[in-house]
């Protein structure tokens, strides 16, 4: 029964992601509130990189294997990001419209989009070097220290108890042993990404030569939304709680973190390198998606019901368009 083995492991993986994602974010995100920033940064900074930890660590694994799989710790970004942009705020505003905060149109869309198209061009010559790599790395460490900075400056700590006081646990200050519990989630949820992240590679690799589909599509299908269920799961919360900012910050740092940091600590650990099975039409797509997003969110300051529905729709097609190739 190997093939069975190896979708168990595969769905234990989608779990362990899932549940490590659920108690990263939830143990950093009352550490960050503790500590006074709003949710839009929170959503920017700590959120997007505790939900981006799968897709870090499975594209570590996967480049560190011997042979590299290189398709597979880029298509996880590429879909990842395809997933961010159209499934996450696509089931966000279907449940609940969303407000746009303007720091998100004037700066967060914009850097996105640029990184983006960096990206892109780096992937031309068909690997990403170390030195590449590194370059985006710091990019990262640049891109949070800013936008806490920014979050101090701009004097946001009063936007931080809606969310708080909504909270089925309460305020988070009045909770006895808050912070040590916090930092416990953090470490538990590190832990199931680490074992998590080493099942999915496993298991998505066996059934990919096993059914002879490359990689590359695995990485954009199965993987990219599974180490995106920390974000969905997310953008659901936060949609019901009416945390637009939240899901938004989310989303857009989370596309942000897969670039910066996902792509430029694999790098600059070692060489990324793709073939022919990433092909260029996802890289347009992740493209085109970002550059739309500007646009759609810039009409009305809001994402409506209907422009979600209109992503929803888009990354429908695209997971109809990979599985026919």
């Amino acid at each position: 029964m190997p093939i069975l083995t190896d979708f168990l492991w595969l769905f234990l993986g989608l779990i362990l992601l899932y549940v490590g994602g659920e108690w990263l974010v939830r143990g950093s995100r009352e550490i960050s509130l503790k500590v006074g920033i709003s949710p839009l940064v929170v959503g920017l900074t700590v959120v997007a990189f505790g939900t981006s930890a799968p897709e870090l660590l499975v594209s570590l694994q996967a480049n560190l294997q011997d042979p590299p799989k290189g398709d597979m710790a880029l298509g996880n970004v590429v879909g990842s990001n395809i997933c961010n942009i159209a499934l996450i705020l696509g089931v966000g505003a279907m449940i609940r419209p969303m407000a746009v905060h303007a720091q998100v149109l004037k700066r967060e869309v914009p850097f996105l989009l640029i990184i983006s198209v960096i990206f892109a061009c780096l992937l031309l010559d068909g690997s990403i070097a170390q030195l590449e790599g590194v370059v985006l790395f710091v990019g990262v460490v640049a891109y949070t220290i800013i936008s806490l900075r920014q979050a101090r400056k701009d004097g946001e700590i009063s936007a931080l108890e809606p969310a708080t006081e909504d909270s089925d646990q309460g305020p988070a200050t009045k909770r006895a042993g808050g912070m040590f519990l916090d930092i416990g989630f953090v470490v538990l949820g590190i832990g199931a990404l680490v074992y998590g992240a080493d099942r999915l590679i496993l298991g998505g690799s066996s059934i990919a030569g096993r059914f002879g589909v490359p990689e590359a599509t695995i990485a954009l299908t199965i993987v990219a939304f599974g180490t995106s269920l920390p974000e969905l799961a997310t953008s659901i919360v936060a949609a019901i709680r009416r945390q637009g900012d939240l899901i938004i910050g989310n989303a857009v740092g989370s596309c942000v973190f897969n670039i910066l940091c996902v792509v430029g600590l694999t790098a600059a650990i070692s060489p990324l390198a793709r073939t022919h099975d990433l092909r260029n039409l996802d890289l347009w797509v992740m493209l085109g998606l970002t550059a739309i997003l500007l646009p759609l969110l810039w009409s009305r300051r809001s994402l409506s019901r209907k422009e979600g529905g209109a992503l929803l729709a888009a990354y429908a097609c695209y997971v109809c368009y990979l599985a026919m190739r």
